[in-house]
């Protein structure tokens, strides 16, 4: 990959929500940081430079869960297949959850998933650290030896607290070193068995279902805890209106994300047994996606992600309720969040902004924006391009996406990480 110490973007359409531009403005960047927007500085002479009209130049996306199945899954996935993924996808900054094979509880996991992404060279990965020891939710992690070691947030990924006691001091000492906990907001004993949304699809389809109230419940457990112990908290992966009602009227300072496909698909993509609409949490029925779609709409969500969770075929072919829940979403992130700016959903430098700057934010990194002295994290796209998602067009080794054969409008051109071209379309003019 190119690595030129000075690069100029020409001709293109900034947007960087988190510095409020959106118009025709060029960029400069010298050792891997932004040097200029607008005109270059004086007697700047750069390297390298990338003609991008006609495309928008926007801060590298910001992906808040992206499992990569190393360590541990290695026959699903690696860090160097998914990490490529990513950069073909705009993004150039993704957090790993840490249910990987060893749990991220040592600092040792921590840094040898950092270090594999460093040689693949192709994305910024984030671990997660666990909030509990091999996420038993029994005995509380060493939180302050994995933030040093690089985690950015601790969660107990899919795995909730049953403990509330336990529950509250994972967030207390969380809250006395200011560190940022991330729940799925889930009550195990409601979910029971169930792998569906708890409604008429499931009822026809014969399958055990899980209620809303599994997950309103547990916010409501969540909320009252924050308040208790002070603890920053993100909830991630909403499904429910209700949810998103909740966190809307509280007072506290929390934050949220929801997967893009739960802003498209419902239970009714269930019928004729779809395993790849089988997802944590399920998808549920459409006044439930509406009132995500008004949820991120009015900023009560602040992130969409990706929940990227790549699978080998296999894990998609028993029958419905055995085989793994999960979508290969990294690659359909962009074009999702796009979409609902076609559908009316969402401005464009309000969609931008919910896949940079908002769950940057959420990290309290200073990611996701374009201000002079960053990173030179960016993602160049062509909001006209039309094309169709094929497993030729994935370079995820997981295909297992309902939005295969889908048609999209707006495909990435060019992906830089802190200056380097990590990915670039083969159609794309550069000088």
């Amino acid at each position: 990959m190119n690595h030129p110490a000075t690069l100029s973007i020409l001709n293109g359409h900034l947007i960087d929500p988190a510095n409020r531009i959106d118009e025709a403005r060029d960029l400069h960047i010298a050792d891997g940081k932004i040097l200029a927007v607008g005109s270059a500085p004086a007697g700047f002479q750069p390297e390298q430079t990338i003609d991008a009209s006609g495309l928008i130049v926007c801060p590298g996306l910001v992906d808040l869960s992206a499992r990569l199945r190393e360590p541990g899954q290695e026959h699903k996935a690696t860090i160097a297949s998914e990490t490529a993924a990513a950069a073909k996808g705009g993004i150039t900054t993704l957090c790993c959850p840490p249910d990987t094979d060893p749990v991220i509880d040592t600092p040792a996991v921590a840094e040898m998933i950092q270090h594999k992404a460093q040689q693949s060279a192709l994305c910024r990965v984030l671990p997660i650290g666990a909030l509990t020891k091999a996420l038993d939710g029994e005995h509380l992690s060493e939180m302050v030896a994995l933030k040093k070691a690089g985690c950015v947030v601790l969660s107990n990924a899919l795995t909730p607290i049953r403990n509330t006691l336990i529950e509250r001091r994972a967030l207390e000492y969380a809250a006395t070193f200011g560190i940022t906990v991330f729940l799925r907001p889930e009550d195990p004993h409601l979910r029971n068995q169930g792998c569906v949304h708890e409604g008429v699809v499931a009822a026809r389809l014969g399958l055990p279902g899980i209620p809303g109230a599994a997950e309103v419940v547990a916010i409501a457990r969540d909320l009252a805890l924050a308040e208790q112990t002070g603890c920053q908290i993100h909830f991630c992966r909403l499904s429910c209106g209700t949810s998103v009602a909740k966190i809307r009227q509280c007072a506290l300072p929390v934050t949220a994300d929801v997967a893009a496909h739960q802003l498209f698909l419902t239970e009714d993509d269930l019928i004729g047994f779809n395993s790849n609409c089988h997802v944590i949490p399920p998808l549920r029925s459409q006044s439930d996606r509406e009132a995500l779609r008004q949820g991120i709409a009015d900023g009560t969500i602040s992130a969409i992600c990706s929940s990227h969770q790549p699978h080998e075929l296999d894990a998609k072919e028993a029958p419905f309720p055995s085989t793994a829940p999960g979508i290969s979403g990294l690659e359909t992130l962009l074009p999702l969040t796009l979409k609902l700016v076609n559908e009316g959903v969402l401005s464009l430098s309000d969609a931008i902004a919910r896949i940079t700057s908002g769950p940057a934010k959420v990290l309290g990194l200073p990611l996701g924006q374009l201000a002079i002295g960053s990173s030179a994290d960016i993602c160049l796209f062509n909001p006209r391009q039309r094309w169709q998602l094929t497993t030729d067009e994935l370079l995820s080794h997981g295909h297992n996406t309902p939005f295969l054969g889908c048609e999209f409008t707006g495909q990435v051109s060019q992906t830089l990480l802190a200056g380097r071209i990590t990915y670039r379309r083969e159609t794309n003019p550069s000088t």
